[in-house]
């Protein structure tokens, strides 16, 4: 009955979100307003990133710096498979001959990218998910380099560290929210599952996780490259919503937002990951108003530039010192607002509230 009750939990926490993202892309909707909707659109996408995170972070226990590269992975290479004969021929003038003439449909196109993703990280991720965890870290951030380094050298494909442009848009609001809303039950599946079930047991401990036969090797492994294709996944959705961009766009900056997204939210849950999304969206978004507005308006004697990263680091940091487990630490949300069943004769308050991690 225990096992019963979380599991059904799970599910009421699921359908909160589901509901609660739903709900935010209908109202977007309704109100027409074109900025709201662009802001809302990438906040769906941005979702799709972090949960992507989430999947292997907070289950393994592993900081990846690498997942911003997946993204742009999935981005330039949807675009490239996706775009059509003569914007190539503008865009991409010296792209290789047997690319020339492909022009896959959006969902294709969409898969291939992230599965292009996924290969490069089952390549690239192996020996890293051997290291240790500081190791590990520092290794994906290397990794991240390297992305950025080759989608900023690689002329004939991605045109370079110049803007890669004649991109279709294909993604719109109820693209990006529909795939943010399957993001939230993949996410939610994977957490149930057993690979995470055995990650989760060798973040915890590593040394009984191998005791009982877990090959923690493989399955930190196999966990980034499913996380890697679903951040291949947002990135080319990305690519075809903003439908011009550069490398530059999938490297520090927004690498530091979207781990400040999971972190803020809570690492461990798929509610804190959601959450945190919502909220630093709407921060960010608003603290990049009033910059803006202090700057027209010439209120201070001097251009405020960076205002909005910087106080984002701030809350970064009182985060990491006050709740370094984030808003949401262990438990989903549904588990915050319904009563406590009854102990059984063997069951303590430990037991009852590990099942939700």
């Amino acid at each position: 009955m225990t096992a019963f009750f979380h599991r059904l939990t799970a599910y009421r926490s699921l359908a909160v979100l589901l509901g609660s993202f739903a709900l935010l892309a209908v109202v977007t909707d309704v109100a027409s307003v074109p900025l709201l909707q662009r802001v809302v659109t990438v906040l769906f996408i941005n979702l799709i990133l972090v949960l992507s995170l989430q999947m292997f972070m907070g289950n393994s226990g592993y900081l990846s710096f690498a997942h911003v590269g997946f993204m742009g992975i999935g981005a330039y290479a949807s675009a490239v498979l996706a775009m059509p004969v003569d914007a190539k021929g503008a865009a991409l003038p010296n792209l290789y001959g047997f690319l020339v003439d492909i022009q896959l449909p959006f969902l294709p196109a969409v898969l291939v990218g992230a599965g292009v993703a996924a290969l490069v990280a089952a390549v690239f991720g192996y020996p890293l998910m051997r290291l240790s965890e500081s190791a590990a870290a520092i290794a994906s951030f290397a990794l991240l380099v390297i992305v950025h380094v080759v989608l900023s050298q690689w002329g004939e494909l991605t045109n370079g560290p110049r803007t890669l442009f004649g991109v279709l848009p294909y993604t719109n609001l109820w693209t990006a929210a529909t795939w943010g809303l399957v993001a939230l039950v993949v996410a939610y599946a994977f957490k149930q599952s057993s690979l995470g079930l055995k990650l989760r047991a060798s973040r915890d401990n590593i040394h009984a996780a191998s005791s009982v036969g877990i090959d923690v090797v493989r399955v930190r492994w196999v966990a980034l490259v499913v996380s890697a294709f679903v951040a291949g996944f947002a990135g080319a959705l990305w690519a075809h919503f903003i439908t011009s961009f550069s490398p530059g766009a999938f490297y520090l900056s927004q690498t530091f937002v979207i781990l400040t997204m999971l972190i803020v939210g809570g690492p461990r849950t798929v509610s804190g990951a959601a959450l945190g999304v919502a909220l630093v969206t709407t921060v960010h978004e608003g603290l990049r108003r009033v910059e803006n507005g202090l700057n027209l308006q010439g209120t201070l004697p001097f251009q405020v530039v960076g205002m909005t990263e910087v106080l984002l680091a701030v809350a970064l940091i009182a985060m990491l010192a006050f709740r370094p487990g984030g808003i949401v630490q262990t438990r989903e949300i549904a588990s915050r607002i319904r009563k406590t069943p009854p102990q059984g004769p063997h069951e303590t308050a430990e037991t009852r509230g590990s099942g939700h991690d």
